[in-house]
């Protein structure tokens, strides 16, 4: 982790960035690496996530996609503990270069794929959430390692406001590079833009070790002791280190424990939220296209251009509260309040969709839910991890930011798998299932609130 004394005066640039949080001096040039890397790996995911969508519905509509986003979770199960081996052998920058190369290696064979013409919807879709959530968690892991919990709460804002921008950029670039160059073309750029944001990781590797390991036997510092190894045990039993599965970590921790299930709880109330939004989305695109309004667009298209404005107004907003609410949030109100904010949105949005379930009303309240969770929410459940130790950073984040988002996919394909063949739902119907999970959401923000109080406390004593 960074320590050491900072120059007194404040660069221009440490100046600038006090727009989005409270930056000290020398601070601004790690926090600003960071942050292109994660815009970076965002604007990537966003070029093909404007695709995803309309492939999916056209392919078998809202209720296959929800099964599609469940098979994601039985994937895991295999590849989080891969992943925690990898962690428990590899240092954090050969750790972050082998899973990137992976992922580059993934996109180049989805572009020869589709160059010969072979239907890659349903694989294309599972890889991309696995690796939209398996990379964005281990990018957040390398951050919780570079920075001390103090410093995180204040950068965490800058940092996360790279990923706001590429979520943003990506959405925008992508609607206009689609008829221009096609689906494969994108897959390369993609690729290239993981590449280069490898190098940034290695950058802002190197530059912190050099500040904050100097003088240190090589064999004790992070350019050679696997990412997951703690630091007590760094400290008293110089090579060795303890294997732990990542999901032993979660159980056995009734912090991390807390935090897996408002995980799992926040993302069973956002995919039941995108179902109910791309029901509703499918059922306005057939009734426009029957009804000759839909502007000459075919039902897919006409989907495809509603969900490129969705995610475009989404990001927008996710910008402009990353700009200006999210360190203000954090400094003024704190972690406990923070952590509150969406749960307590999610009550008033659902709530609203009970009684007026049209497209309107589901847009705007989906577009609020998914720009608070994309600023002041991601940046508070990356502020969560701070003060664990470097094996829950890597393993247990892991863990929780990839399979435990993916057991709230089931639950809600489950859902609705039961609510559309037995039970009957409308869309109603599903709004009012969230309410009360939203609820029981409100109760374990809270529950995670006063943990993390409690830990860093204990940590500070």
């Amino acid at each position: 982790m960074t320590t050491g004394a900072l120059p007194e005066r404040p660069s221009p640039l440490d100046r600038a960035l006090r727009l989005v949080s409270d930056v000290r001096a020398g601070e601004s040039t790690t926090a600003l690496l960071l942050a292109l890397n994660i815009f970076l790996v965002l604007f990537a995911y966003y070029l093909i996530k404007v695709v995803r969508e309309p492939l999916i519905l056209a392919g078998g509509g809202a209720v296959r996609k929800s099964y599609a986003s469940a098979g994601m979770a039985l994937l895991l199960l295999i590849l989080v503990p891969l992943y925690g081996k990898l962690a428990d052998r590899l240092p954090r920058r050969r750790l972050i270069n082998v899973v990137t190369a992976v992922f580059v290696v993934c996109l180049v064979a989805f572009y020869v794929l589709a160059q010969a013409g072979v239907a890659v919807g349903v694989p294309f879709f599972l890889w991309a959430g696995i690796f939209n959530l398996m990379m964005v968690a281990q990018f957040w892991s390398f951050a919780n390692d570079i920075y001390a919990r103090e410093q995180g709460e204040r950068l965490f804002p800058v940092v996360a406001f790279g990923a706001s921008v590429g979520a943003v950029a990506g959405s925008a670039v992508a609607g206009g590079l689609i008829p221009l160059l096609g689906v494969p073309q994108l897959l390369l750029i993609a690729a290239v833009l993981l590449v280069v944001a490898a190098i940034l990781s290695n950058l802002v590797d190197a530059r912190e070790r050099n500040r904050a390991e100097a003088g240190i036997p090589a064999r004790f510092t992070t350019a050679e002791i696997p990412a997951a190894t703690g630091e007590y045990q760094v400290e008293t039993m110089g090579d060795s280190t303890r294997v732990t599965v990542s999901f032993s970590l979660v159980f056995g921790d009734r912090y991390l424990l807390a935090i897996a299930l408002l995980i799992l709880t926040l993302n069973w109330v956002n995919t039941t939220g995108e179902f109910i939004l791309s029901s509703t989305v499918a059922r306005a695109a057939a009734a426009a296209v029957a009804a000759g309004q839909s502007g000459g667009l075919s039902e897919g298209e006409y989907i495809g251009r509603f969900y490129s404005d969705f995610f475009t107004a989404v990001n927008v907003l996710g910008v402009v509260l990353q700009l200006f609410a999210v360190s203000r949030i954090l400094k003024y109100l704190g972690v406990r309040a923070a952590v509150l904010a969406l749960p307590l949105l999610a009550v008033t949005g659902y709530a609203a969709l009970a009684f007026f379930p049209v497209l309107a009303v589901v847009r705007w309240v989906k577009i609020a839910e998914n720009a608070t969770d994309y600023s002041l929410q991601n940046t508070v459940r990356n502020v969560l991890f701070l003060p664990t130790s470097r094996e829950q950073k890597y393993k247990a984040k892991q863990a929780i930011d990839a399979f435990f988002v993916r057991s709230g996919d089931v639950l809600s394909a489950l859902l609705v798998g039961v609510g559309t063949t037995s039970l009957g739902f409308a869309v109603t119907d599903f709004a009012r299932v969230n309410l009360v999970l939203a609820l029981v959401w409100v109760a374990l923000a809270v529950v995670v609130g006063r943990l993390y109080v409690a830990k860093t406390a204990r940590r500070v004593a």
